[in-house]
């Protein structure tokens, strides 16, 4: 028999169509692979309903309601936490002695309790939580959540002071936060665990496509400031054809289609990796430098030439991203990567930076931790 673990998910996590559900998902999967008998417990809230997917990878799968709203509120711990939580869950843990796997300080709620002491605890920190909120309130469209958002980056602030009292083992999603959990928090083990993703090995077509990709999910803030910079800022003034691919986008994205800007509202998956896979650049601008964007990871491993405005702390990736600083080098650069190939040079250079990124290797890595 392998050895055993509990992970508690923030959220349900299949299908595996946003970021952190990415993660979790690839990762139930690649330790199932390697014999790790994995009982899942999720939190369900919103659109997101039971799967039974899950089920070929763990032996057991719970579920919880999340407490949306008054009920989720708690008098000094931030919302995200306060409303992970049912009696259930710790019932649920208790019934053997199995290391906890955290997926975020969202589900930190009863690492905290009495319960659990002695039990081998381990986070999967997914951002530094403070810092992310922070920038969400810095970026979001409403006063009301700008206020929301600024008042939990300051009690997740306050929370992160003990986080690392609850737990044994921080494993840190980016090299950046691995340096910063590392230096804040000395007194507990800390791992470099890249992101869990789709690809099982490098598979890019050499030569040129015909046209710059955006992909992500158009229903975030992000993501649509992201797609109307492009519009608005870099492709005025480059003749190339922009297509913005992605969840639910706003009436503000759908009005960016012109001549050479198309839009296209929810690809299924199969259609989103033809369009990854025959694109010639990935333009992946980001305004909030928390952690490696997994659709990047994912260009990387299936699409030629990527190109970003924020470098990227995870070295072995560097010499393969190209990163522009200003609007000016991005219009620069989407010009001259244009006129390049992709060669098999350029492949073999991508094979060589995301070796690293093996999920089977990184799930080994986490079965020795247990």
């Amino acid at each position: 028999m392998g050895k055993k673990l509990h992970i508690i998910s923030l959220d349900i996590p299949s299908p595996p169509d946003y970021g952190g559900v990415i993660d979790i998902f690839y990762k139930l999967k690649s330790l199932h692979t390697i014999g790790v008998e994995i009982t899942l417990h999720c939190f369900e809230y919103g659109d997101r309903k039971p799967s039974t997917e899950l089920q070929q990878y763990c032996t057991k799968v719970y579920y919880y309601k999340r407490l949306i709203g008054i009920r989720g509120l708690h008098p000094s711990l931030p919302y995200i936490i306060s409303s992970r939580r049912d009696p259930a869950l710790l019932t649920n843990l208790l019934k053997d002695d199995a290391p906890v796997l955290f997926e975020g300080v969202h589900c930190l709620y009863y690492a905290m309790d009495e319960a659990l002491a002695g039990r081998k605890k381990i986070l999967r920190a997914h951002n530094v939580e403070s810092d992310y909120y922070r920038s969400l309130a810095t970026h979001a469209g409403s006063v009301l959540k700008q206020l929301y958002y600024s008042f939990e980056s300051n009690r997740l602030s306050f929370f992160e002071k003990s986080m690392h009292q609850y737990v044994d083992v921080i494993l840190s999603i980016s090299e950046s936060d691995y340096r910063y959990f590392t230096q804040t928090y000395p007194s507990v083990k800390h791992f470099f665990i890249p992101a869990f993703h789709a690809n099982e090995e490098v598979d890019i077509q050499v030569g040129s496509g015909h046209y710059c990709l955006y992909h992500g999910n158009l229903s975030v803030a992000e993501n649509v400031r992201s797609a109307r910079y492009l519009a608005e800022t870099i492709f005025k003034h480059v003749d190339s054809k922009l297509i913005i691919a992605g969840k639910d986008p706003d009436a503000t994205v759908i009005a960016l289609q012109n001549d050479h800007i198309k839009v296209i509202p929810n690809p299924d998956t199969q259609t989103l990796v033809t369009l990854i896979r025959e694109a010639h650049i990935h333009v992946l601008p980001a305004f909030q430098s928390t952690g490696l964007k997994l659709k990047l990871l994912h260009a990387l491993f299936i699409g030629r030439h990527c190109l970003t405005n924020i470098a990227v702390s995870e070295t072995a990736l560097q010499e393969t991203i190209h990163v522009a600083d200003t609007d000016e080098e991005f219009i620069f650069q989407v010009q001259e990567l244009i006129k390049r190939p992709f060669t098999e040079t350029d492949i073999k250079i991508r094979k060589q930076a995301l070796a690293f990124y093996s999920n089977i290797e990184r799930a080994m890595d986490i079965e020795g931790f247990l």
